[in-house]
């Protein structure tokens, strides 16, 4: 899906890493989660232990893969609008920005994948791709009107510019309620143990996955097929299938590539929920689109 020029993707990779002085708000903010999920696990019970789970298969899997990015970002497949809704502010509950910065910057990702101007390409370093393109200079979390540019199906919609605004607002609405039904150890399992752990996965999908694995396509780019970060990802492990068919809403594309998120979606089209949806067909080398 084009939806970007490469001139704007040049301007914006220039914009989103514009200092070489470290971010002390990003990195403080990742210490204390950091500290509070170690400290999470002084704190064990299993309660916290289900909450964590199943808030990590909300956020991370409703709100990253299924909303972030087959949803909003490739238009993978198509749900009613409420949902849609829905996915997105799960997908702020993980902490990595709102809608509209994690779609521009994907989408960038894909127009210069392992090339200059690729804002977390291993290329420029293991640890660079996992976390340090975070660490260093301004991430524009809140420049909606400078991301915008660069999902602009997005930044037309008032409630995806309120939602990246306030991106920060449904995590604090959580940990308040978690506070309240369960005190501190809740808060630790439910908000820092669980964002940790998602911040981690999806991280290594930006770094693992271009760097070990098979590859089942000749991509111009270094993405690679990783059965066990698909494991903790929901599927999108399976990353060299899907920069060869980036609008497939499926990733895993045989019986032994497990991708819940196509599953899901599966069962959503079953319901009549979602539709359009695009599929990659492998033995033809296209993506196609199922009946809806």
């Amino acid at each position: 899906m084009d939806l970007i020029t490469e001139e704007r993707v040049n301007t914006d990779v220039i914009a989103i890493s514009d200092s070489d002085r470290l971010n002390w708000i990003t990195i403080v903010v990742l210490v204390i989660l950091h500290i509070g999920a170690v400290a999470a696990l002084f704190m064990f019970s299993w309660t916290g232990l289900a909450v964590a789970l199943g808030l990590y298969w909300v956020a991370t899997g409703f709100g990253i893969s299924l909303g972030y990015h087959r949803l909003h970002t490739h238009r993978s497949y198509k749900v009613p609008k409420w949902l849609e809704y829905f996915f997105a502010i799960c997908g702020t509950l993980t902490l990595e920005g709102g809608p509209i910065f994690w779609v521009a910057v994907h989408r960038i990702h894909h127009h210069k994948s392992d090339k200059l101007g690729d804002p977390h390409s291993p290329r420029d370093g293991a640890w660079w791709a996992h976390v340090g393109w975070i660490l260093i200079g301004e991430t524009k979390h809140n420049n909606t009107r400078m991301m915008g540019k660069y999902a602009p199906d997005l930044a037309r919609d008032p409630f995806y510019v309120w939602l990246n605004n306030y991106h920060w607002l449904p995590i604090l609405v959580l940990a308040a309620a978690l506070w309240a039904i369960g005190g501190l150890p809740l808060v630790l399992w439910g908000v820092c143990l669980r964002v940790v752990c998602g911040l981690h996965a999806t991280w290594l999908v930006n770094s693992a996955t271009h760097m070990w694995g098979s590859r089942r396509f000749a991509t111009r780019d270094d993405s690679r097929n990783n059965w066990w970060v698909a494991l903790i990802t929901f599927g999108e492990g399976w990353h060299n299938n899907h920069h060869a068919h980036p609008t497939s809403a499926r990733h895993g594309l045989t019986w032994y590539e497990f991708d819940p998120s196509w599953i899901e979606i599966k069962i959503m089209k079953l319901f009549g929920i979602a539709r359009s949806i695009h599929v990659a067909k492998v033995d033809s080398g296209i993506t196609d689109r199922e009946a809806a």
